[in-house]
């Protein structure tokens, strides 16, 4: 088999691996060589039973004890740690690393798939919002390719393809506004978890659904978008949409938009990275234009929606910046899901930690994690003294 239909992916169990193992299905060319999940074991068992990976992962040991001993059976290798989602990202003979893992956990696999000459399926933004610096010159050192999975960001990619990238005028980011849009700051103050995982278009994993309604998260994709696509910040635009149905759009110096259009269904990007960017046959709903009647558009509430201001302040400070926004929201993510702060909260806990932090301006890999892990222990400290203060 052509190693370029052989995968490994990281964070299986999740959203995007799901999906990506549902159109491997589909797609009988393509082959599993290993996984790596968190702690689902009984997904992550039935995974493996149905795809054969040679290697599967997963983080504490303790489960992997346990799923060792339930697929004894099988020819399954099982690892843990950092040290098993290595061996994923770098040691089987997948042609391809598909990173669905949330967080910025993904950086160090992504690295070494990279040294280790493997194309990236990239659906890990932090890596580049935090380490794009590091990655991208990596990639074109090691002759890799980077193909993402975000749809926004394949949207870009699609609409770019076949163009001279020197042309182009501006790069239009489509965001639906989540859950939220038209609220003000008062009523946000009030809103529930329930309601903040109630995206209108998308169904996604907790975390990013929440980044969505903050839209922390469209600020992570201009961070990105920077990365992918060599372009300045100035040069990205953030459009509501509150369809989903216009995925991205780039804008040429002679006036010409080029957009990507579709229904709002992650299986189209996943599989257009997974074929290296080739059109192959998929499954699924078509866009019915005449149900569809109209496409609005509006400005950003930047104001109320504080996560794409702050994140642009990071990015435009650089350096270790916008590893401490990304750091500090990670961490207010997680208590908010927890039931621990409120949702406004969340802007307050990345705002404290940027004020207080000290740029390091071209942070290295060991730097960006020491980084991290100061902020998130900030963050867990200004947020219970806020609890107690109140």
């Amino acid at each position: 088999m052509n190693d370029q239909y052989k995968i490994a992916i990281l964070g299986s169990t999740g959203s995007i691996g799901t999906q990506t193992l549902e159109i491997v299905s589909e797609h009988p060319q393509f082959r599993v060589t290993a996984l790596a999940a968190g702690r689902n074991i009984d997904l992550l068992e039935k995974q493996i039973r149905q795809y054969a990976p040679k290697l599967a992962a997963v983080w504490e040991e303790r489960d992997a004890q346990v799923l060792r001993d339930r697929i004894a059976d099988l020819n399954v290798k099982v690892v843990s740690g950092m040290d098993g989602m290595l061996e994923v990202a770098a040691g089987s003979d997948a042609g391809m690393l598909v990173t669905a893992i949330v967080g910025m956990i993904g950086i160090r696999p992504t690295i070494a798939a990279i040294k280790a000459g493997k194309d990236i399926a990239l659906a890990n933004k932090e890596t580049l919002v935090t380490a794009g610096h590091i990655i991208m010159p990596l990639a074109k050192q090691c002759g890799v390719h980077i193909y993402p999975v975000d749809s926004e960001h394949s949207a870009i990619a699609q609409s770019l393809n076949g163009e001279d990238h020197r042309s182009i005028d501006k790069i239009l980011l489509t965001a639906s506004g989540g859950p939220f849009r038209g609220m003000k700051k008062d009523q946000l103050a009030h809103v529930t978890l329930a309601d903040a995982l109630k995206h209108p278009n998308w169904s996604m994993g907790h975390k990013i659904t929440i980044d969505s309604a903050s839209l922390v998260n469209k600020g992570l994709e201009v961070m990105e978008a920077k990365w992918l696509f060599g372009v300045e910040l100035d040069a990205i635009q953030v459009v509501v949409q509150p369809q989903s149905v216009i995925h991205s759009m780039v804008q040429y110096n002679d006036g010409a938009v080029i957009a990507q259009l579709g229904t709002p269904d992650m299986k189209i990007p996943i599989q257009y990275a997974l074929y290296r960017g080739e059109r192959h046959p998929l499954s699924g709903q078509r866009l019915d234009f005449a149900a569809l009647k109209s496409l609005t558009f509006e400005e950003p509430d930047m104001d109320t929606f504080e996560g794409l201001a702050l994140a642009l302040d990071a990015a435009r400070c650089g350096g270790s910046m916008p590893t401490v926004f990304n750091a500090a929201n990670e961490e207010a993510v997680a208590m908010f899901l927890a039931g621990k702060i409120g949702f406004l909260q969340i802007y307050s806990a990345i705002r404290h930690a940027m004020e207080q932090h000290s740029v390091i301006p071209d942070p290295d890999l060991d730097q960006i994690l020491a980084v991290e892990q100061q902020v998130r222990a900030q963050v867990v400290s200004d947020l219970a003294k806020e609890s107690k203060d109140i």
